[in-house]
């Protein structure tokens, strides 16, 4: 059965900027006064290795508190023209229009759409009547690694059919003022929007093939990551011992998932990681046997844009695809579950 080639790949932001010292001091603004312990964590923006990060809504938006309905509609808004501005650069990359897609996977985790927002913009888009609708929701930070493993088995399965896969995440809008707490702040420090979209088709010998994929759920993990729910909207649940729990995790469970696929870390040329944070992208590194500072890609990713959750992998081998993609490389993300997700590229060099 012929593999699934990687036709094209797009990245897109909103267009509201924000830069990392001016969210630190709107933070002492708000934070500061009712938060005594504030002055312990503010250290943190400095830490996340992130100098800029876009939103779906401007700056003020977010100094106000809002509710569901509120976020619910500018997730809506945002989403819907973000998901048309990538999914359509994706399109004139691989030379097609919208009715040429037979398959959609659609990846969110930060907001609820039902329809789905492949749905809400079909018709802009121009989808045929008759494709098959994909959404995702649940993965978080992992979505990218493991949307693609799943429109790669798609494709797969009926060869030349096309198949799109969006990753959109507005994180922006989850950020919380009545959450005084250590995983708030880390999550505003961290925390930003955008989206990629990917072109996959089986059958005409792409020279960038989705070679294998494969994941690794730890059991008994389901405190570390994720969202908790209640009447003002979504909240972070997220522990800062990601790093150590990396370090101490990730290499064995790499390593099973690649024996799987019948490699082992010896033939992995390149590693392309879902950067969290400036912490995480070095507990990487170190798990994975790299050199510190190997991973340059992932670090430029998280300074020019902060953590996207899921997209963010893709923001990152949209660089190495430019820089020239290596033989073989590894996707891995990591994500709620806890799980570590995997996808093997075969690039023709």
């Amino acid at each position: 059965m012929p593999k699934a080639a990687l036709v094209s790949l797009a990245t897109s932001v909103p267009p509201h900027l924000f830069l990392q010292k001016d969210v630190l001091a709107a933070a002492w603004d708000e934070l500061g006064p009712r938060f005594p312990e504030f002055v312990q964590f503010s250290g943190i923006f400095s830490n996340t290795g992130i100098i800029k990060r876009h939103g779906v809504k401007p700056f003020d938006w977010y100094l106000e508190p809002r509710g569901w309905p509120e976020r619910t509609e500018a997730f809506l808004e945002g989403a819907e023209a973000l998901f048309v501005d990538v999914a359509e650069k994706a399109l004139a990359s691989a030379h097609l229009a919208g009715g040429d897609i037979d398959t959609v996977v659609t990846v969110c985790s930060t907001g609820i759409a039902t329809p789905s927002l492949e749905a809400r913009v079909a018709r802009r888009m121009g989808f045929r009547s008759d494709v098959m609708r994909v959404p995702v929701f649940g993965l978080g930070c992992a979505g990218g690694t493991s949307g693609l493993s799943i429109a790669s088995r798609l494709a797969q399965a009926r060869p030349g059919t096309n198949v799109l896969l969006v990753a959109i995440e507005l994180c922006s809008l989850a950020l919380r003022h009545d959450q005084l707490t250590k995983a708030n702040i880390v999550a505003i420090s961290l925390f930003g929007d955008g989206a990629a979209a990917v072109v996959l088709r089986a059958g005409d010998g792409g020279a960038t093939q989705i070679e294998d994929a494969g994941e690794h759920l730890w059991p008994d993990t389901l405190g570390i990551m994720g969202w908790s729910v209640d009447p003002e909207g979504f909240g972070v649940i997220f522990r800062r011992t990601i790093p150590d729990f990396v370090v101490a995790h990730l290499n064995p469970a790499v390593m099973q998932i690649l024996a799987r696929m019948q490699l082992s870390m010896t033939d992995i040329d390149r590693f392309i990681c879902h950067p969290g944070g400036a912490r995480v992208v070095s507990a990487l590194e170190t798990a994975l046997g790299l050199g510190q500072g190997t991973l340059d890609c992932e670090r430029q990713v998280i300074a020019d844009y902060g953590n996207m959750s899921s997209p963010t992998v893709l923001f990152v081998l949209e660089q190495v695809r430019a820089r020239g993609l290596p033989a073989r490389s590894l996707l891995t993300a990591l994500g709620p579950g806890f799980t570590a997700s995997c996808v093997a590229l075969r690039h023709a060099t």
